[in-house]
């Protein structure tokens, strides 16, 4: 493997390890050490790649975006809205385990960096969230739903309330009961 390969390889390794560190720890109990731990990368080689934690978490929110565009480039395959919003809402169920032990990923990240005084990466995480919102109100207005919009702030606010919920218990069912109070309200405007 060439130089470039190498480098580009480790890049992706840390950013990879950025993603998981921050979620099971939060931005600011994780130390560069931590990242390049998780990496399996020497802490000084962190600093060649990203010059500053925030770098990073940047890095990281880059990552969330790219992973968000993945999962809807998948559901955008499927037949309708509704089956696109449905696959989402399960594949959020699907992370019931993680979402009460460390809540959604890019929603607790917001809460965290919206706290700092410092920065602009709560506006950065803002920009991930709006990219889900878009989309999911993308699918409520190909459906022909009056206030696409407003639909999709209820179902992703649905998600996010059932992370929250389901962290603070430390209970995955939340997750579970919600997710399929959601897959009925979608299967209802199929009906409609």
């Amino acid at each position: 493997m060439n130089r470039r390969a190498a480098a580009s390889q480790k890049r992706r390794r840390l950013t990879a390890a950025a993603v998981r560190v921050l979620y099971v720890q939060g931005v600011e109990r994780t130390t560069l050490a931590d990242i390049a731990r998780e990496a399996d990368v020497p802490v000084g080689n962190v600093y060649y790649y990203f010059k500053t934690k925030d770098d990073l978490v940047r890095a990281a929110l880059s990552e969330h975006s790219a992973r968000l565009g993945e999962l809807t480039d998948r559901l955008e395959r499927l037949p309708d809205p509704v089956d696109r919003l449905r696959a989402l809402v399960e594949a959020w169920i699907d992370l019931r385990d993680d979402a009460a032990r460390y809540g959604c990923p890019t929603g607790t990240l917001a809460v965290e960096l919206d706290k700092r005084a410092d920065g602009d990466l709560d506006v950065e995480v803002g920009v991930v969230m709006r990219r889900l919102l878009d989309w999911v109100a993308g699918q409520f207005r190909e459906l022909g739903q009056p206030d696409p919009d407003g639909m999709a702030l209820t179902l992703v606010s649905g998600y996010q309330g059932m992370s929250l919920l389901a962290n603070a218990l430390r209970d995955p069912e939340v997750v579970t009961r919600e997710g399929a109070r959601l897959l009925r309200w979608l299967d209802s405007l199929r009906a409609a």
